[in-house]
C-alpha cells in the first residue's frame, strides 16, 4: 500500500498492482480544501516509466487535475534512498528484490526486441537503395541509347545532305549521278582496292581487272554504315582479310587506305510479308514470304515504269438520279472528285465535294468523261404498279359500274333504296346524303349484277361526284320532274362529259301533281344533252322512287347500255381498284371502301393505296357479309391498312412488303414536300408576293376538325376554304378521321382553337379535359349547319363598318368667356338639329380644324338635349377652346354596323 498525504491532512490508500510489461498506472481520488470553506475532489495517479538501461525508476504519484504535473524525477540509485520530492507530501514504498529482478528482465527483453527491429529496418533500407540504384541505371542506359540513336540519325541526315550538295555541284540540278542514285548498291558490291592498284586519271576510263570496280574521279561513294562523301579517286578490289576499304589520295599523290568503320545500327528482323489468310493465321510459326505480285510491283517502282505507263480507262454505266452529290458521282464513275470540280469550274460554277448537282449537269460530265448514263427518278418505284399491259386472252364479262348523280333532294338515294329494297335514306342525317356509297343490285331481267355508286348532291361534295365519275362506266342523271335542272345537275353533266361515259337520264318524282317531264327535257337541251324523244342519243326514263314506277325499265336500259359497251376483264391477275371512301373505326381500325376494277382481291394480299400500305385481313361485302375474295366491279370494305388512306387513292396489290414500303415512303415524302411548299408559299412572281402581303395581316379563326369519313372531311375543308376573305380566314390546325381524342384537346388548348366533330364524338377523357380547360367542342351531323355556324363565328372577327349620319350645322356668332366653364360659342343653328353629346367638326374657311364631341348645349340658361334649326344656343367643346366668330360647327352621329361574310 502507498500512503499519500495531502495538505488537508487526509490520507489516501492506493492498492499495489502486479508488475507487468504494460505501463503501470494507479489512480485514486482525494478531497482538497481551499480558503473560504471551498473544497474540490482531485484525481491522484501513480505511473511508472520503462527504463532502457535497466535501472529501476522510483514510482512517483502525480496529482492530476487541477494541480500542474510535477517535474520528472531523476533515476533513483540502486540502494534504497528517499526520493527527491519527498518534501511534497508523497511517501513511496521501496521495490522488493523480486519485483526489481522481474522489472529488469522485462526491460532486457524489450531492449533485445528493439535491437532486432532496428536491424530489420536497416536491411529493408539497404534492399530499397539497391533496387532504386538498379532502376536509375536502367533509366540512364535507356536515355543513353536514345541519345545515341538520335545522334546517329543526325549524322546520317548530314551526310545525305552533303552528298546531295556535292552531286548538284558536280552534275547540276537536272541530272543525278548513277552512283548517287544507287550508292548502297555500288559500295556494297565493290570490295576494297589493293594498295598497288593503278589509279584512273581525270577524264579517262580505267579498265579494271575482273572482280574489281573502277570509280570515276569526283564521284560520290559511300561505305556501309558510314556517311556519304566525295573521293578524288577510289578503286575497290577483293580483299578477304581487310574487307571493304576506301583509298584516298593524300599529300604528294600517295594513296592511303581508309578502313570503313562498322555500322553501329544492327538491322532488325525482316518484316513478314504476304497476305494474311486463315491458313497463314493458323501457321503463325511459318515464315511469311513476299508474294510474287508484291515483288513485281516493287520492281516496277524501282524501274520507274509504273509511273510512265498509262492506266487503262474504265468505262462504266453510271446511274444518275434527279439529284446527286459530286462525291457520289465520282465514286460511281471511278474518277477523282477534283476532276469533276475542275470541269465545273471551267463552266463558271464553283462547287465543293459535298455539293448537290442536278441530273442534267451530272449527265454532261459523265458523257464528257466517256461513260454511259442511265437516268433514273424517285418516281420509278411506281413503274408497273398500275395499268400494266395484260397479254392474257382469258377475259370474261364484268358487271357495269353505274354512278347516280344529280342535285340535292332530287331522290337519288330513294331511287337506289327502291332498287335494292333497302332504306338508306332513314340513316342519313337531315334527310340528305352526305356519304358516298357503293351497292350491288341483281337485275331481274338478265340476272346479272349491277354495281351502283351513290354520290351526294350537296354543293360541298364536288370532289365526291368527280371521284364517282372517274370510276364509273355509266352515269344515271337523276332530275326531279317538279324542280328541273339545278346547279348540281349541271355539274354532274360536266363530270360525265369529262369522264367520257354515257348518260342515262332518270326523270324522278313523276307521281307529283306539279311534275313536268317535258320541261326537264327542254332544259337539258341548253346543256347539250339531247334525249331520244327529242331525236338525240341519250336514253331517258320516267321513274318514281316512291311508287316504284318503271324501275325495271331503268335496269333494262342500264343492262342494254352495258351490253353495248362490252365490258370484259381478266380476273386472274393482281387486283387494282380505287378507294371510294375511308374511315377510322374504333373497333376495326382503318377501313376503306374499295371498288375493284381489275383482277381479284384476296385475303392476305399486300396492298398499297396512296401513302398507306397493309395486308388484307378481311373483306366485307355491301350486305355486311365476310368474303374471301372480290372480283372486278365488286365494292368491298377492306380491313388491314396501317392508316386510313385518302378517298380517291388508287389501290394495287404488290408482290412483297419491301416493294410496298418503297412506294409508300416515296409517296409520304412527296406528301410532306407538298405540305411544306403550301405552308411556306412560293416566292415566284410579283403577283404571288403581293397576294402574300395582302393575306399577311388577315385574322385567322383556328379550328380542329374531326369527321367520320375522308369524303365528308374533304367536303368540309373545301367549304371552309371558300369562306375565307382578305380580312379573315379559317385556319385548320388539324383535320383527321375518327373520334376526338385528348391530343386534339391539348392542341386546341395551345392555340385557343375550337373543335368541330362531324358525325363523331369525343371520348370520356377528351370531354373531361375539354371541360376542365374551357375548350369548346361542337358536334354536327349536317354540313349546312356546320358551315353556317363557322361563317357566323368568322363574321365576328371582321372589323365593323362605321357610318356617319349628318345632324345639322351651326354658325358661331360670338364667343363668351365664362368662369369655371371656359369659352362658350353663341351659335345659331342654320340647318337640321344639334344634339348634346354628338360628334362635331369645327370648320374655319372651309378647313376642318378640330374634331371632337359637344360637351355643353344650352338654350338661354338651361341645358337642353337638342336645338332645332333657326334657334340660338350656346355650345362648348370637350378639351378645346380655340373658337372664333364666323366658324361653322358641323354636328353628326357615328353608327357602327356589324359586317358578315
Amino acid at each position: 500500500m502507498v500512503d499519500t498525504k495531502t495538505p488537508g491532512d487526509k490520507k489516501l490508500s492506493v492498492p499495489s498492482k502486479t508488475l507487468s510489461l504494460k505501463p503501470r498506472v494507479e489512480t485514486g481520488t482525494v478531497r482538497q480544501s481551499f480558503s473560504h470553506g471551498r473544497s474540490k475532489q482531485v484525481v491522484v495517479e501513480k505511473r511508472g516509466k520503462r527504463r532502457v538501461d535497466g535501472s529501476p525508476e522510483p514510482q512517483v504519484a502525480e496529482v492530476a487535475k487541477p494541480a500542474p504535473a510535477a517535474a520528472a524525477p531523476k533515476p533513483a540509485p540502486a540502494r534504497p534512498a528517499p526520493p527527491r520530492n519527498a518534501g511534497s507530501g508523497v511517501v513511496l514504498r521501496t521495490l522488493t528484490e523480486d519485483e526489481r529482478s522481474a522489472r529488469a528482465s522485462a526491460l532486457a527483453d524489450a531492449k533485445v526486441r528493439e535491437v532486432e527491429e532496428r536491424r530489420h529496418a536497416e536491411e529493408e533500407a539497404q534492399r530499397r537503395s539497391v533496387r532504386e540504384s538498379a532502376e536509375r541505371a536502367d533509366r540512364e542506359a535507356a536515355e543513353a541509347r536514345r541519345k545515341a540513336e538520335e545522334e546517329r540519325h543526325r549524322h546520317e541526315e548530314e551526310a545525305k545532305r552533303k552528298a546531295e550538295t556535292e552531286a548538284k555541284k558536280r552534275f547540276g540540278e537536272g541530272e543525278q549521278p548513277q552512283s548517287a542514285a544507287r550508292p548502297a548498291t555500288a559500295t556494297s558490291a565493290a570490295p576494297a582496292a589493293r594498295p598497288g592498284a593503278p589509279m584512273a586519271r581525270p577524264g579517262t576510263t580505267t579498265t579494271a581487272r575482273p572482280g574489281t570496280t573502277t570509280v570515276r574521279p569526283g564521284t560520290t561513294t559511300q561505305r556501309p554504315g558510314g556517311p556519304v562523301g566525295r573521293a578524288p579517286a577510289v578503286a575497290a578490289g577483293p580483299d578477304e582479310d581487310e574487307g571493304p576499304r576506301q583509298i584516298r589520295r593524300g599529300p604528294g599523290g600517295a594513296a592511303r587506305p581508309v578502313v570503313a568503320p562498322k555500322p553501329t545500327h544492327k538491322p532488325g528482323p525482316q518484316k513478314e510479308r504476304g497476305r494474311l489468310t486463315v491458313v497463314t493465321a493458323f501457321n503463325a510459326d511459318d515464315v511469311r514470304e513476299r508474294s510474287i505480285a508484291s515483288f513485281r510491283r516493287r520492281t516496277q517502282r524501282l524501274k520507274g515504269h509504273a509511273a510512265n505507263e498509262p492506266k487503262e480507262k474504265l468505262i462504266r454505266e453510271v446511274v444518275i438520279p434527279e439529284a446527286i452529290t459530286i462525291q457520289e458521282l465520282a465514286n460511281r464513275m471511278s474518277e477523282r472528285a477534283v476532276e469533276i470540280i475542275r470541269m465545273l469550274m471551267k463552266q463558271g460554277a464553283i462547287h465543293k465535294i459535298t455539293d448537290v448537282i442536278d441530273a442534267d449537269t451530272a449527265q454532261l460530265i459523265a458523257e464528257e468523261l466517256g461513260h454511259t448514263v442511265k437516268r433514273v427518278a424517285a418516281s420509278d418505284v411506281e413503274e408497273g404498279l398500275f395499268d400494266a399491259i395484260d397479254d392474257s386472252t382469258d377475259t370474261e364479262p364484268r358487271s357495269p359500274v353505274v354512278t347516280v348523280m344529280g342535285h340535292v333532294d332530287h331522290g337519288k338515294t330513294s331511287l337506289l333504296d327502291a332498287l335494292r329494297h333497302a332504306n338508306v335514306v332513314s340513316g342519313e342525317a337531315g334527310g340528305i346524303t352526305q356519304h358516298i356509297g357503293a351497292y350491288q343490285v341483281l337485275s331481274p331481267e338478265s340476272g346479272k349484277k349491277i354495281t351502283f355508286i351513290d354520290t351526294p348532291g350537296h354543293a360541298a361534295f364536288t370532289a365526291m361526284r368527280a371521284r364517282g365519275a372517274k370510276v364509273t362506266d355509266i352515269v344515271v342523271l337523276v332530275v326531279a320532274a317538279d324542280d328541273g335542272v339545278m346547279p348540281q345537275t349541271i355539274e354532274a353533266i360536266n363530270h360525265a362529259k369529262a369522264a367520257r361515259v354515257p348518260i342515262i337520264v332518270a326523270i324522278n318524282k313523276i307521281d307529283k301533281p306539279d311534275a313536268k317531264p317535258e320541261r326537264v327535257r327542254t332544259e337539258l337541251l341548253q346543256h347539250e344533252v339531247q334525249v331520244e324523244s327529242f331525236g338525240g342519243e341519250v336514253v331517258d326514263v320516267e321513274v318514281s322512287a316512291k311508287n316504284k314506277t318503271n324501275l325495271d325499265k331503268l335496269l333494262e336500259m342500264i343492262a342494254l347500255q352495258a351490253d353495248i359497251l362490252d365490258l370484259k376483264t381478266n380476273s386472274d391477275r393482281p387486283a387494282e381498284g380505287t378507294v371510294i371512301e375511308a374511315k377510322l373505326d374504333r373497333g376495326r381500325g382503318p377501313v376503306a371502301t374499295v371498288l375493284v376494277q381489275r383482277g381479284t382481291l384476296r385475303v392476305g394480299d399486300i396492298i398499297v393505296a396512296g401513302a398507306e400500305m397493309g395486308r388484307v385481313r378481311a373483306l366485307i361485302s355491301d350486305q355486311g357479309e365476310t368474303v374471301q375474295e372480290a372480283g372486278p366491279s365488286v365494292p368491298v370494305e377492306v380491313l388491314g391498312f396501317n392508316g386510313p388512306p385518302e378517298a380517291g387513292d388508287r389501290l394495287a396489290v404488290v408482290e412483297n412488303e419491301a416493294r410496298a414500303r418503297q412506294v409508300t415512303s416515296y409517296r409520304a415524302h412527296q406528301k410532306r414536300e407538298n405540305a411544306a411548299a403550301s405552308i411556306s408559299g412560293m416566292r415566284g412572281s410579283l403577283e404571288q408576293m403581293m397576294s402574300q402581303l395582302k393575306t399577311a395581316g388577315r385574322k385567322e379563326f383556328p379550328l380542329i376538325i374531326k369527321a367520320d369519313v375522308q369524303g365528308s372531311l374533304e367536303a368540309i375543308l373545301g367549304s371552309l376554304e371558300k369562306l375565307g376573305t382578305d380580312e379573315v380566314a379559317a385556319r385548320i390546325l388539324h383535320a383527321g378521321v375518327g373520334g376526338i381524342s385528348e391530343s386534339d384537346v391539348t392542341l386546341a388548348e395551345g392555340f385557343n382553337a375550337a373543335i368541330i366533330g362531324f358525325s363523331v364524338r369525343a371520348n370520356k377523357e377528351a370531354a373531361a379535359a375539354a371541360k376542365r380547360n374551357g375548350i369548346e367542342i361542337r358536334y354536327y351531323n349536317i354540313i349546312y349547319d356546320l358551315v353556317d355556324d363557322v361563317k357566323k363565328a368568322m363574321s365576328g372577327l371582321l372589323a365593323p363598318t362605321l357610318r356617319e349620319t349628318m345632324l345639322g350645322n351651326a354658325a358661331i356668332l360670338e364667343i363668351f368667356n365664362i368662369s369655371k366653364v371656359g369659352k362658350v360659342a353663341g351659335c345659331r343653328v342654320t340647318d337640321g338639329t344639334v344634339e348634346r353629346g354628338a360628334n362635331v367638326r369645327l370648320i374655319r374657311d372651309n378647313v376642318v380644324v378640330h374634331e371632337g364631341k359637344l360637351s355643353t348645349l344650352k338654350r338661354f340658361k338651361d341645358e337642353v338635349k337638342e336645338v332645332q334649326s333657326g334657334q340660338e344656343c350656346g355650345m362648348a367643346f370637350e378639351n378645346y377652346h380655340d373658337m372664333r366668330a364666323g366658324d361653322v360647327i358641323e354636328c353628326y352621329r357615328v353608327e357602327t354596323i356589324q359586317r358578315s361574310l
